[in-house]
């Protein structure tokens, strides 16, 4: 499963990396977060090394719908239940900030986008009451909505909430000229290097799989923080969703904005032009990571949706993504405790990080070069909600569950011959183990999370392990792919 974005001939071509040299910040992690930060930081003149473990947009930039929107859903509702006004005023103007610095960029590097209105839709009247809160929270928020009965949908609705003049990406060509632009600022971007541990206080010693280098700052920008300092991976819900791509029937187009359901399970909708094709793209159906009986369920779900609404449709590629939400509900970014200032995140964008990842690479910037912003302030003086701190609770508690759930059901039948394409867990004596056969090639590893010992899921829509506590993901054959863990499965011999 490949995204649209990522389908392409242009390949990222690495800088050497060169072990036992000296850095200003090092940026770990080359999504649009990453990128923002190094660029932000090379122009101040600082000398930055970005390093990304495959390549740049491999994880959730390069398989996002690529909506740099302002209107989120119920996002704002949801807010305005936990945080004063103050508090989600300081969330728009974040995203606003974030939105207006990357479309000004986009404008200045003459890279394409396009305009659309944003909707958030109902088809139920439960969705209708939400739609109801969302334009309260969104009016007190300083955001212009308007309530519509029309948004020239091919199905019935009960309303909508428009803002209108939003806009619409290609992550891919955005990361390709932030990457430009920071190697032409004197900035090293790496590929292939993951990033193991960091220790001192200053300098850094900043570890990877290919040897150490020395920086005055660190910056995560690794989806969730891959360091367990302030224990971000149990203040995070990993959430995976489902995209497709698909060409419509001559007489048939997409709608002509961005949409978003109120409901669940919720349904995306954007166009987007490629090769002379008008395409539809879908989005949604989404669970927490490693925790439903087939991610292959989830993806035929929307597709059936899709096919139901636009009949004839075709799919030219599927793909899922992978996202984090704060348990209570606002992004984190900052100087990561114990950190001694020195190192700095974000993480928990709550499935909109075109907008929430330039504001948070606008923060951690302002954070390392002596800036200040309000809005960045306002957000990092927060108090957690009751509401906030038990789904903090609540979170880890099924956590806890999970763990001792998946440890308690193994069975000790062995691995009979799977078919290509199938996984499963067992018990060889006291060794849980995951086999998997994959174009042929069966593969027994250990079953063992290398982060805090969770029992991995076959994930059989990608093909690949995941784990049920914290998210992290690994190929057929053990290799990491995302997740708080820094280590591969290790293999598990012959069962």
């Amino acid at each position: 499963m490949t995204s649209l974005w990522l389908d392409r001939e242009k390949s990222f071509s690495s800088d050497p990396f060169q072990a036992g040299t000296k850095y200003d910040t090092v940026v770990a992690g080359a999504g649009l977060t990453g990128l923002v930060t190094a660029l932000l930081l090379a122009r101040s003149g600082q000398n930055v090394l970005v390093m990304e473990a495959r390549f740049p947009g491999a994880v959730t930039t390069g398989n996002t719908t690529a909506k740099v929107s302002l209107l989120q859903g119920t996002v704002l509702a949801a807010l305005s239940r936990q945080y004063s006004d103050k508090q989600v005023q300081a969330y728009v103007e974040a995203n606003r900030e974030g939105q207006a610095w990357l479309l000004r960029y986009l404008d200045e590097n003459s890279v394409p986008y396009q305009r659309r209105d944003a909707y958030t839709y109902a088809t139920t009247g439960e969705g209708a009451e939400r739609l109801r809160e969302e334009v309260i929270a969104a009016t007190t928020a300083g955001l212009t909505v308007e309530y519509v009965l029309d948004a020239a949908l091919p199905f019935p609705i009960q309303g909508a909430l428009l803002l209108a003049d939003q806009a619409q990406i290609n992550p891919m060509d955005v990361l390709d000229t932030l990457l430009a632009d920071v190697r032409a600022r004197g900035g090293t971007v790496v590929g292939g290097v993951r990033l193991r541990g960091v220790t001192g206080s200053g300098p850094l010693t900043v570890k990877t799989d290919r040897g150490t280098v020395t920086a005055g700052h660190l910056v995560l920008a690794t989806g969730t923080p891959v360091l367990d300092r302030g224990l971000y991976f149990a203040k995070l819900k990993p959430h995976r969703s489902y995209a497709a791509a698909l060409e419509l029937p001559p007489g048939l187009t997409p709608p002509p904005g961005m949409y978003l359901s109120a409901e669940e399970p919720t349904h995306s909708l954007r166009d987007y032009e490629a090769d002379g094709r008008r395409l539809l793209l879908v989005g949604g159906h989404g669970h927490h990571v490693g925790r439903t009986p087939s991610e292959k369920s989830h993806l035929a779900g929307l597709l059936d949706w899709a096919g139901t609404h636009f009949p004839g449709a075709t799919a030219t590629h599927t793909w899922s993504a992978q996202d984090y939400q704060a348990t209570n509900l606002m992004p984190f970014f900052g100087k990561l405790p114990r950190g001694r200032d020195r190192i700095l995140f974000g993480t928990g964008y709550n499935k909109w990080g075109m907008t929430n990842a330039v504001a948070v690479a606008l923060g951690i910037s302002a954070d390392i070069l002596g800036g200040q912003l309000p809005w960045a302030d306002t957000i990092h003086h927060r108090v957690t909600s009751p509401a906030g701190a038990f789904s903090a609770v609540a979170l880890n508690a099924k956590v806890a569950a999970t763990l001792a759930t998946g440890w308690g059901k193994l069975a000790s039948d062995g691995a009979a011959l799977l078919p290509d394409g199938a996984g499963k867990v067992y018990r060889d004596g006291a060794r849980p183990v995951a086999v998997s056969t994959v174009g042929g090639t069966t593969c027994r590893l250990s079953a063992v999370c290398t982060h805090l010992g969770g029992i991995v899921h076959w994930n059989d829509s990608e093909l690949t392990w995941d784990c049920p506590l914290h998210g992290s993901r690994f190929s057929s054959d053990g290799q990491l792919l995302e997740g708080p863990a820094t280590k591969n499965l290790p293999r598990a011999g012959k069962g």
